[in-house]
């Protein structure tokens, strides 16, 4: 934006008083950075210009969380086991970078200044921004949550293998042959798995146990005894727990919730994008507004030094040069302050920004390359902004997702205040082979298969059990299913008021209604925002012209003073006050100019329209994933 410069006063003052003046010392020096002719970038004043700006954080921020992006902080489950087992017993712990930082590196700057657009700002603040990262983090940390709810129906897989030995002393003559002690060893290899069904939410069981016992004991008929056991389970809820998708209810409840907070993530990236324009319009106000006091600044000094001249010759009273000499140290003091307020904004910007192509600890300085432009038209409509924001408004978005969640909540508790009626079922085989004695019998038997071991006190003839076999042997009798054991169970269960079901109920339903009205106040507030927002533009529109026809007339006064002022019809203090309202009317042009760029900002803030204002596409992902153990 153009700003005006003031007419030199000495070119009003006759030659003969130039002629004899003294010259008078400067007042003046500025402390700015950037010189007192304007505000220029540290890059373009003499020092070298950075180099290019790396390609990743120019380009078009990703800023949708898809499900995958939770895979960066998963490890394989398998291939971990052993990193993590060495990691479990190595001394050492680990050591945040951001507790490694090194004096020198707190001392390091990047004292040069890059312009750039305010879409390129954006763009560079989404990719680097850690603040904004760590929003990022809240939607991949929900879909863990989706992946857990999933992991229900993950099957259980359990092993067991023990063996387990005992000797005790006989007891009896009876007990043992030709030894002391009653030995016994036992080894178990037992396996199962558990899977909770997706579809009916009951539980399935499988278990494989297998037992080997070894004994000295005479009365043993089978020694070594293989018995292996197989065994088939369902429970099966069918009032509580039970019903058309329900088993992944929990499932919809956490893809609910990450939907969500991808919904406050984008409430988040609405946020960092306004306020990075904000900062952005704050540094070039603030360049401008320094411009402003330094020209004025400038008016007054050159005032004081011709009315020292006009004093010291006898033609003004020293009166008018100290009011001249005062407005001179106000001016000065307001561009200290314009300073001030230039290098808060410009620090500001930097941190937001975090342009840090050179990994120092203070980041570049950001020269803004965009200027206020008034003439940009927004012609929407109060109805065509209405339906913006209700399409677009992540805030509504996350609160029309709140409403779902609290929907299914009620849905989950009105199940719960169903009786518990369960149906058990359990189906199983077992077989037993090992080594079978010849055990004789007295008297003589016809179904004597096998000679007893010679003795005085038993016949010849005996008979053996028909388990002699192998391990396999054992196996294959299992399948033959002749020995077997089943059960039917049928459980049922029924607090007599049911009185935690039904305040839970009361409790589902009081948030479900809590949610509309927090969406129904939402929408009003949102409506208020809309309205605002336009009738901010519009009187920002209409101000902008209004302080530049202020300024127009401003300018034209003070050249008429100063006429009036070179014949001697004005005093200094005429001039001064209409060089304070130039001033005045050149500060609110540049405010009502800031005023309008963040009008348009606002008005995209509150539609919802922002991102999509500067390119950014920002979608909801849709969070469902579906494992191969979730589909039954």
């Amino acid at each position: 934006m153009r700003r005006f410069t003031f007419a030199m006063l000495a070119l009003s003052v006759l030659p003969m008083l130039c002629a004899i003046a003294r010259p008078a010392a400067a007042q003046y020096t500025s402390s700015s950075a950037y010189g007192t002719s304007g505000v220029q970038a540290p890059s373009l004043s003499g020092q070298a210009i950075p180099s290019a700006i790396p390609a990743g954080e120019m380009a078009l921020p990703q800023v949708n969380v898809p499900a995958s992006a939770a895979n960066q902080f998963e490890r394989n489950p398998v291939l971990s086991i052993p990193s993590e087992f060495v990691r479990q017993w190595s001394p050492a712990y680990a050591v945040a970078p951001e507790n490694l930082i090194s004096e020198k590196y707190l001392r390091s700057m990047d004292n040069t200044a890059r312009k750039i657009t305010l879409k390129e700002a954006i763009y560079i603040a989404i990719n680097n921004n850690p603040a904004l990262k760590a929003s990022e983090l809240d939607p991949i940390a929900a879909t863990e949550s989706v992946r857990g709810a999933n992991a229900a129906f993950d099957p259980d897989l359990t092993a067991q293998g023990d063996i387990e030995k005992s000797v005790a002393p006989v007891t009896s003559p009876f007990q043992t042959t030709n030894s002391l002690g009653f030995d016994q060893k036992f080894y178990d290899w037992n396996f199962g798995v558990n899977k909770v069904s997706a579809l009916t939410n009951g539980t399935f069981g499988i278990t494989f146990d297998n037992n080997r016992t070894y004994t000295n004991s005479t009365f043993s008929g089978v020694n070594p005894l293989y018995q292996p056991t197989l065994e088939a389970s369902l429970v099966q809820p069918l009032l509580r727990n039970f019903g058309w998708g329900f088993a992944t209810l929990n499932v919809r409840l956490s893809e609910s919730a990450q939907r969500t907070s991808q919904w406050n993530y984008g409430v988040a990236l609405n946020q960092f994008v306004e306020r990075i324009g904000n900062d952005y319009w704050a540094v070039v106000g603030a360049v401008e507004n320094l411009q402003v006091a330094e020209s004025a600044l400038k008016f007054n000094a050159d005032l004081v030094r011709i009315n020292r001249i006009s004093v010291n010759v006898g033609t003004l009273a020293p009166i008018d040069l100290q009011e001249a000499q005062s407005a001179a140290a106000t001016a000065e003091a307001n561009v200290y302050a314009a300073e001030a307020a230039l290098k808060s904004s410009r620090a500001q910007l930097r941190q937001d920004v975090m342009l840090n192509p050179a990994g120092t600890f203070l980041p570049e300085n950001i020269e803004p390359a965009d200027s206020p432009n008034p003439n940009v038209e927004i012609s929407d409509s109060e109805e065509t902004a209405l339906e913006r924001m209700v399409e677009y408004s992540p805030q509504l978005g996350g609160l029309r997702e709140s409403i779902r969640t609290a929907l299914l909540q009620v849905k989950f508790q009105q199940n719960q205040i169903l009786p518990q009626l369960n149906v058990g079922t359990q189906f199983g085989v077992t077989a037993v082979t090992g080594s079978t004695p010849c055990i004789g019998v007295f008297g003589s038997s016809p179904n004597a298969n096998c000679t007893a071991p010679g003795s005085t006190l038993l016949p010849p003839n005996g008979i053996r059990l028909p388990f002699g076999g192998t391990y396999g042997d054992a196996l294959n009798k299992m399948l033959n299913a002749q020995f077997y054991n089943y059960a039917a169970v049928l459980t049922f269960e029924m607090p007599l008021d049911n009185a935690a079901a039904k305040a839970a109920l009361a409790q589902a339903r009081v948030s479900y209604e809590q949610a509309r009205l927090t969406y129904r106040a939402t929408l009003s507030q949102s409506v208020t925002a809309i309205e605002a927002a336009l009738a901010n533009l519009q009187a920002d529109v209409k101000r902008v012209q209004a302080t530049k026809e202020a300024v127009f007339f401003a300018e034209k006064s003070l050249r008429d003073e100063q006429v009036r002022f070179r014949v001697g019809m004005a005093t200094t203090h005429d001039l001064l006050q209409f060089q304070s309202e130039l001033v005045t009317a050149q500060g609110n042009e540049v405010s009502t100019d800031i005023d309008l760029e963040n009008a348009r900002l606002a008005l995209w803030y509150a539609e919802g329209t922002l991102l999509k204002t500067f390119n950014i596409d920002f979608q909801v992902q849709d969070p469902r994933e579906t494992p191969w153990y979730a589909r039954f």
